[in-house]
C-alpha cells in the first residue's frame, strides 16, 4: 500500500478552503484556473482537481464549512488519484487533516484482495506525521480486533494480540486459563466461558515504572455472544463478535499509551471468554460466589458481560490504581439512550468525569457522562443473593448495569466505566461501516494532559 504520509514540502497543492472565503479566493486566482472552475460548475463546496494546459493535475481544493474537523479529509483519501499532495497550514490544520487522512484510508481487508493504491499527503511536520500515524494504528487497532470473525478471534487469540503488544514495547503478560480461574478465585470468568471449547481466560498485561502513578484498563473480552442459555434470536446474534469490542477498546488504548511513551504504571485486564451452550453452561436461576465474595443470582445468561468483568475489577482493587477505568459492549439500553454514535460513560469522581467530557470534546471523540443514580441499585436486588445480574426492569438498563459494576470497586477508587457500541452502522467521513474506536482518543487525551512530563 502506499505511504499514506510523509514529511516534506515536495506535491501537488492542495489547499483546505472555508466556504465563506471561497469567493474571495477565486478572485485572486488566474484566469485559467478561475475559467476551469466556473465552466466544470463547481459550487463551492467539496473537492475539485484543477489541471493544468497540459492535462496534469496542477493544485486541488477542498471547499468546506467544517474547516476543523478532524474528519476533513476522511471521504477525499478515497477520491484523490495516487499521487503526492502537499498541505501547508497551521499546526492543528494539519494533525486533524493527517488523522482524518490516514484512517479514511482504512480497510478491513483480511479476507479480501485489496490492490488498491491511496494517495499520499505531505505536510511539513516529522512530529505531526509521526504522533498521526501512532494514534491512526491504536484506531485501527480496535477496528480490527472488532471486524475480525468469532471463528480467528476467540479468547487465545486476544492472548496472542495481547502478547504481541508486549514484545513491542517491552510490557509482560500473564494468563489464568480454564480450570486454573477456579484454582485462583475467578469464578465468574470461568462460569460464562466454561461451555466453550475455546477456555476462558483472564490475560494481565503490565508495563512501564513500578513506581510511576498506577492506571488499569478493564475491557470485556466476550469474544462470541450467543446469549448462553437464554439464547439469542438470530438478527441478535449476527454481530455478536463484537462483544469482545470492549477489550479492543484497551488494547488499542493501551498501545497508544505505550508508544506514547506516557509516564504511568499500566495494568490492562482482559477476561475472555465465549458464551457458547453445551451440556456445562451455566444455568438462568444459578447462584455464583464471586471474587469479591458478593453473591450473584443468575437472572439471565445473556447478561454475561457484567458477570466476566465484575472478577477483573474485583482484582484491579488489589492494587489500588489512580486511575480504574473499563470499556464494555454493555448493554442495549445505552444505545437507546444515546444512539449508537455516542459512547456513555459513566464515573464515581466528579473532576475525572469533567476532564474526560472536555477531553472528548478537544479531539472530537464526544463521551457523555450518565448518573449512577443510587436509588436504582435496588433493581440488581434478589431473594437468595446478594445481587442479580439483571435488573428486575428493563428501565434504565445502562444505570442499573453500571451501578452492579459500582459494587465490585473498592470506594476509595477512582472509577469510569465506558459502554460502547464498537460498531459503526453508517458510513461516515474516515468513519466506514464496521468496528470503530469510541472514546479511546477521548481518554488518552485526557490521561496525556494529566500525566505527560
Amino acid at each position: 500500500m502506499t505511504q499514506l504520509l510523509l514529511s516534506g514540502t515536495e506535491g501537488i497543492p492542495l489547499s483546505i478552503i472555508a466556504t465563506h472565503d471561497y469567493p474571495t479566493w477565486l478572485t485572486k486566482q488566474p484566469a485559467p484556473q478561475q475559467n476551469w472552475l466556473n465552466n466544470t460548475k463547481f459550487s463551492g463546496k467539496g473537492l475539485s482537481i484543477i489541471p493544468n494546459t497540459d492535462g496534469a493535475i496542477a493544485q486541488v481544493i477542498y471547499v468546506t464549512k467544517e474547516i476543523d474537523s478532524y474528519w476533513i479529509f476522511g471521504d477525499i483519501v478515497n477520491e484523490l488519484p495516487e499521487n503526492h499532495y502537499y498541505l501547508d497550514a497551521s499546526d492543528e490544520q494539519l494533525k486533524t487533516a493527517a488523522f482524518s487522512w490516514a484512517l479514511g484510508a482504512y480497510k478491513f481487508d483480511r479476507y479480501k484482495q485489496n490492490d488498491k493504491q491511496y494517495p499520499t499527503l505531505v505536510i511539513n511536520s516529522d512530529t505531526i506525521v509521526e504522533q498521526t500515524l501512532k494514534l491512526t494504528r491504536s484506531v485501527a487497532i480496535v477496528r480490527d480486533l472488532v471486524n475480525t470473525p468469532a471463528a480467528d478471534m476467540m479468547p487465545q487469540h486476544l492472548a496472542q494480540t495481547m502478547e504481541a503488544l508486549a514484545d513491542e514495547f517491552g510490557a509482560s503478560v500473564t494468563q489464568i486459563v480454564g480450570d486454573e480461574l477456579i484454582d485462583k478465585n475467578y469464578p465468574t470468568i470461568h462460569m460464562v466461558g466454561r461451555a466453550s471449547e475455546n477456555l476462558p481466560r483472564l490475560i494481565d498485561l503490565t508495563w512501564g515504572d513500578e513506581d510511576a502513578p498506577k492506571v488499569t484498563l478493564v475491557g470485556k473480552g466476550v469474544c462470541f455472544d450467543s446469549g448462553g442459555l437464554d439464547l439469542k434470536p438470530g438478527a441478535g446474534m449476527r454481530l455478536m463478535k463484537k462483544d469482545m469490542g470492549g477489550a479492543a477498546h484497551v488494547i488499542g488504548l493501551a498501545h497508544q499509551i505505550m508508544a506514547s511513551n506516557l509516564p504511568i504504571r499500566l495494568r490492562v485486564l482482559v477476561p475472555a471468554v465465549e458464551n457458547a451452550v453445551s451440556a456445562n453452561a451455566f444455568r438462568p436461576g444459578d447462584v455464583i460466589t464471586t471474587r469479591k465474595g458478593l453473591t450473584v443470582e443468575i437472572d439471565n445468561t445473556d447478561a454475561e458481560g457484567r458477570l466476566v468483568l465484575c472478577d477483573a475489577l474485583a482484582e484491579a482493587n488489589n492494587d489500588k490504581p489512580e486511575l480504574l477505568i473499563d470499556f464494555a459492549t454493555l448493554t442495549g439500553a445505552m444505545r437507546i439512550a444515546l444512539g449508537t454514535e455516542l459512547p456513555g460513560f459513566f464515573s464515581n469522581d466528579d473532576e475525572v468525569a469533567t476532564g474526560l467530557t472536555a477531553a472528548g470534546l478537544d479531539v472530537e471523540d464526544p463521551v457523555w457522562r450518565m448518573p449512577l443514580h443510587k436509588p436504582y441499585f435496588d433493581q440488581t436486588g434478589s431473594d437468595i443473593a446478594d445481587l442479580a445480574n439483571c435488573g428486575k426492569t428493563p428501565f434504565g438498563g445502562a444505570i442499573t448495569a453500571a451501578l452492579y459494576l459500582e459494587a465490585f470497586v473498592d470506594e476509595d477508587i477512582s472509577w469510569s466505566h465506558f459502554d460502547v457500541m464498537a460498531w459503526n452502522n453508517r458510513k461516515l467521513p474516515g468513519r466506514p461501516i464496521g468496528g470503530e474506536a469510541f472514546g479511546i482518543r477521548a481518554v488518552f487525551k485526557y490521561l496525556n494532559q494529566r500525566f505527560a512530563k
